[in-house]
């Protein structure tokens, strides 16, 4: 796809890989639309855009009424998306048993229901422009390895992977591209905003520490989803460790359990 004034759709893009994504896409030309919580993190990042910022706007992906607000205004100045990338998402930690439901409320809505209203909002009328495109999920590597101790986190990223690889088959038809996003440990600040209970709450500034020295930077991230808007693969892993996870879970899930417990210490959470 030439992405020279293509419209890209990116949520959660105040910070993090959000921001990567939309400043890497930016950077190939495309215009780019824009949501997030926090308006001062929007205000930064269209002031680094220029004059490839088409909607920026402050929404809460969980909230069906924003979200359609926002489609709506990009809708009146393109008539459809060239590529959705279903980013904005949050972290709980904790065991279940510590997890409220209020929690999940959270975590269900942002993580996703905000992908579900990404795409109700967004993919109609990619179908009806009938040019093809794009759309992009972040799952991951979560969404391929289950690990105790993150069970929510976990549960929404197993549910955003299955969602888009079936996804993908409906949209094929209609050369729309789907792929889940599975990246491994990224430094950005998922963890100092996240809902951590239980004894894993006394760790928080050591997984902050650890995702801040061992993380990749969320640029990998974004060239990860260029790279996937151009060759549409069904999971696209980013980073060694998601990787190697990956392809242990598929060729020996024996082995992959025995390394559960050295994964929860990589992500801090015993």
């Amino acid at each position: 796809m030439n992405l020279q004034d293509r419209v890209v759709v990116v949520t959660g893009a105040g910070s993090g890989i959000g921001r990567a994504t939309a400043l890497a896409f930016a950077k190939q030309g495309a215009r780019i639309a824009a949501c997030d919580l926090t308006q001062e993190r929007l205000d930064t990042l269209g002031a680094e855009l220029g004059d490839r910022a088409l909607v920026l706007r402050r929404v809460d992906v969980a909230d069906r009424g924003q979200m359609a607000a926002f489609a709506s205004a990009v809708h009146a100045l393109a008539p459809a998306a060239d590529v959705l990338v279903n980013n904005a998402g949050v972290a709980v930690g904790g065991l279940f048993v510590d997890t409220t439901l209020d929690n999940w409320d959270w975590i269900l809505g942002v993580n996703l229901r905000g992908v579900i209203h990404g795409c109700h909002f967004f993919i109609p009328q990619m179908i009806e422009a009938k040019r093809g495109g794009h759309v992009a999920n972040l799952s991951s590597v979560l969404g391929l390895v289950p690990l105790a101790n993150l069970s929510a986190y976990v549960a929404t990223k197993f549910a955003v992977r299955g969602f888009s690889l079936a996804l993908r088959d409906e949209l094929a038809p209609h050369k729309i591209g789907v792929t889940a996003i599975c990246p491994g440990m990224i430094n950005t600040a998922i963890v100092t905003s996240s809902r951590i209970a239980g004894k894993t709450s006394e760790r928080r500034k050591m997984v902050i520490d650890r995702f801040h020295k061992s993380g990749s930077p969320p640029e990998k991230v974004a060239t990860a989803i260029l790279d996937s808007v151009r060759t549409n693969p069904a999971i696209r892993t980013v980073g060694v460790d998601a990787r190697v996870m990956a392809a242990v879970t598929r060729f020996a899930p024996g082995v992959m359990a025995m390394l559960s417990s050295q994964l929860q210490r990589r992500f801090g959470v015993i």
